[in-house]
């Protein structure tokens, strides 16, 4: 197999054992069997089919924000999307931002043209791949709301461009949660605004964010999807959850909807908080809570 793949893949960006707390927000995760780096859509579009054609499992790795592996790592291959894959190009109103590129760049890049409509974005760590995913948003903002297509590539190999519509986007989901398409490339279209109008909203919700969560953690940002007619931290904190500990992995006193790394927490001291909070939560208030985290490997 490998030998193929080298084919395909330059064999310095193939490699072995490769530790995933280097590669997640949480800073924790075992090794993954084999990492590959992808530089070029082309390399995508050969590897994928291949891998799906002979049964190999697979994971597509952006920046890692929302990714708990465990501690026993992942038996597969991480495809992970390299610079080569984070192109930024702004035509008029429209922006057009390879999966890779962080959605934080893309909201800097949307400042200096003076295009305003993602400010919302600046301050969320991941990928705009994942962000498409996921239908990322914070402050009243989602992808959903400028995103105007989606080219993606299915397990052949075929790209298709998914309009808005036909992303069905959700909260905290699309459609590719539950079909099997890769995102290659976003087109967003943005209003004209004003450069120190754009920079001081980012400012502001940047300022926003240091206020209320607990930034100087590793953590995967919200750890609960919303509930519907509820706040997952204050059900968390009413549940008498906030400061929560195991090992080192904690309930943040700042903001109970996060689950922090305090420093030394394996992937299992996190996962037994996850299900804790979950258990208690719905023990006394009958909500069950639904992680925005994606696990993967063994624990």
């Amino acid at each position: 197999m490998y030998a193929y793949i080298q084919n395909i893949i330059p064999k310095d960006r193939i490699v072995f054992n490769e530790p995933m707390s280097r590669h997640t927000t949480f800073r924790v995760g075992g090794e993954a069997e084999c990492m590959i780096s992808i530089e070029e859509e082309e390399e995508l579009i050969k590897l994928v089919p291949y891998l799906n054609n002979i049964g190999q499992e697979y994971f597509i790795l952006g920046n890692g924000s929302n990714l708990l592996v465990g501690d026993k790592g992942y038996r597969g291959i991480i495809i992970k999307l390299g610079e080569g894959m984070n192109k930024i190009k702004i035509e008029n109103n429209q922006i057009i931002a390879q999966a890779g590129a962080l959605l934080s760049q893309v909201a800097v890049a949307a400042r200096d043209a003076g295009l305003t409509g993602m400010e919302f974005a600046s301050g969320i760590p991941g990928s705009i791949g994942g962000g498409i995913v996921m239908n990322a948003g914070a402050y009243d903002g989602e992808m959903k709301q400028i995103t105007e297509s989606v080219k993606v590539m299915d397990k052949e190999g075929k790209i298709l461009i998914l309009d808005n519509d036909t992303m069905e986007f959700g909260y905290r989901t699309s459609i590719i949660k539950s079909r099997p398409f890769i995102v290659l490339e976003v087109a967003l279209r943005l209003d004209e605004g004003d450069k120190a109008e754009i920079r001081k909203k980012m400012d502001e919700l940047m300022e926003k964010r240091r206020s209320k969560q607990p930034l100087e953690y590793p953590s995967a940002g919200s750890t609960f999807k919303r509930p519907e007619g509820y706040f997952a931290g204050k059900l968390i904190m009413d549940a008498g959850l906030r400061g929560y500990s195991i090992g080192g992995a904690r309930v943040s006193d700042k903001h109970c909807g996060f689950i922090i790394n305090t420093g030394t927490a394996t992937a299992a001291d996190i996962r037994e908080v996850i299900e804790e909070v979950q258990e208690r939560v719905k023990e006394r208030f009958q909500v069950m809570l639904e992680p925005e985290v994606i696990f993967l490997g063994d624990f």
